[in-house]
């Protein structure tokens, strides 16, 4: 968002650190969602699928300690 836009003044949090907090939770959702997933393919027996999302929970999983990593450094003052 612009600064125009931003709407830190409503929330107490500027918009982009808004945005990576929402981005951290939304990954570490998608990462506990996806165990479901995993699980239902694994009683399917479909071990393609279940890898498939295993990858993608893996994928989220790092988002989400990257996100935490970015969140981190900005509350610490770096």
């Amino acid at each position: 968002m612009t600064s125009e836009t931003e709407t830190g003044g409503a929330t107490g949090t500027q918009d982009k650190d808004y945005s990576l907090i929402w981005y951290v939770e939304a990954c570490l959702s998608n990462a506990l969602r996806l165990e479901t997933y995993i699980q239902d393919a694994e009683r399917a027996k479909d071990s393609e699928v279940a890898d498939l999302f295993r990858k993608a929970q893996a994928d989220s999983r790092k988002g989400a300690e990257l996100g935490k990593g970015l969140l981190r450094a900005r509350l610490d003052g770096g």
